[in-house]
């Protein structure tokens, strides 16, 4: 048969988009891919953050839906693209409800969307509780690493707060290398409290755990203090609670006033995503009216262009990027579909003809 094509047309031919699919990662498959592997995406979320600083990244702010009727719960929109060998683009929708875990369910839950860059396809749903809890917790053991690598490494950690994200960051903080002489735990509610311990338990770590009465306790025993609560406004004011110059990751961004901030070293994972929604850091710059109580990002601390002081408390604000989340669920995807599991939706695209 003669070959009707021209050169330009096969040229167009070979660089067809193909027809798009679309799967479906259901939570135990993305558990699976990601299970043992902290090291790997710790490294991961490292390279992100590197992409992120450079400018291979489109990161726009956060879109927070907020009820009238529900003034607790919130469900936020992280749209993101992120370059590198990562190349995707995608969506995070993660809802915030308190009040589920009075019912027995967890307080937050999420889905991600996967886009190809080349034609702005879907091609994957996955479930996202476990991967957004994955990347806040590789996001706050690396800054851990390495804000501590010019001083005194932490050997005694306090838990604030005690939830999923708490039990994720020691999974991370163990899968990557750390130990602890001490743990010590506080939380409000005794169920998460005894939950928590009990997860120590079956971990395997050797440390001696102590539940603390006081958050007071609690901060003046940690040189490592990861605040993992739900507090919407700030409940710990005391700046001589940290006088003894701890590491603070301050996960879940509105614990600390501003007089606590005003007297230490901080650093966040970017600046205008942090300084904004009454975190504890925009409440520092509402007061001041400037940010020079930025010491920089942790992509400042990555390029060697930021360090730590060693003479003062240093606080990790991490607001979470989208970018992180795409990072993680490519490599989810790509983990399912090199295992040949990838749950295909057939039709899911269905009238792909233009003019019918």
């Amino acid at each position: 048969m003669t070959d009707v094509l021209s050169t330009p047309d096969r040229a167009a031919a070979a660089h067809r988009p193909t027809m798009p699919t679309f799967s479906v990662i259901p939570g135990a498959q993305v558990q699976q891919a990601l299970e043992g592997r902290e090291k790997e995406i710790v490294e991961l979320v490292e390279a992100t953050y590197r992409l992120h600083g450079a400018g291979d990244s489109v990161n726009p702010p956060s879109y927070f839906l907020r009820f009238p009727d529900r003034p607790t719960a919130r469900i936020i929109a992280l749209p993101a693209s992120v370059g590198g060998s990562v190349h995707v683009d995608g969506l995070k929708w993660i809802s915030s409800f308190p009040d589920n875990v009075g019912s027995g369910l967890p307080r937050a839950s999420a889905v991600l969307i996967l886009n190809d860059p080349g034609t702005g396809y879907p091609f994957a749903c996955l479930e996202s509780s476990i991967i957004s809890a994955t990347r806040t917790a590789a996001s706050a053991v690396l800054a851990a690493d390495r804000l501590s690598r010019t001083r005194t490494r932490p050997t005694r950690v306090g838990f604030f707060g005690t939830g999923l994200i708490a039990r994720y960051i020691h999974t991370f903080l163990a899968g990557t290398g750390w130990s602890f002489d001490a743990i010590g735990v506080y939380d409000v509610s005794d169920a998460s409290t005894t939950g928590f311990c009990g997860y120590l338990g079956q971990s395997g770590t050797t440390a001696n755990v102590t539940v603390h009465d006081s958050p007071e306790e609690l901060i003046r025993s940690s040189d490592l203090v990861v605040f993992a609560t739900i507090a919407g406004q700030p409940h710990v004011s005391d700046p001589g609670l940290f006088s003894h110059n701890p590491l603070v990751l301050h996960v879940s961004l509105r614990d600390l006033a501003p007089e606590v901030l005003l007297a230490s070293a901080n650093f966040v994972d970017d600046v205008e995503h942090c300084l904004k929604a009454d975190t504890s850091p925009h409440l520092v710059e509402q007061r001041t009216g400037n940010r020079d109580f930025l010491n920089g990002t942790l992509y400042d601390v990555l390029a060697g262009r930021a360090a730590p002081p060693a003479d003062r408390p240093v606080i990790f604000s991490p607001f979470g990027l989208g970018v992180l989340d795409l990072a993680v669920g490519k490599y989810v995807y790509d983990e399912v579909a090199r295992g040949g599991n990838l749950r295909l939706i057939d039709d899911f695209f269905h009238d792909l003809r233009r003019y019918g």
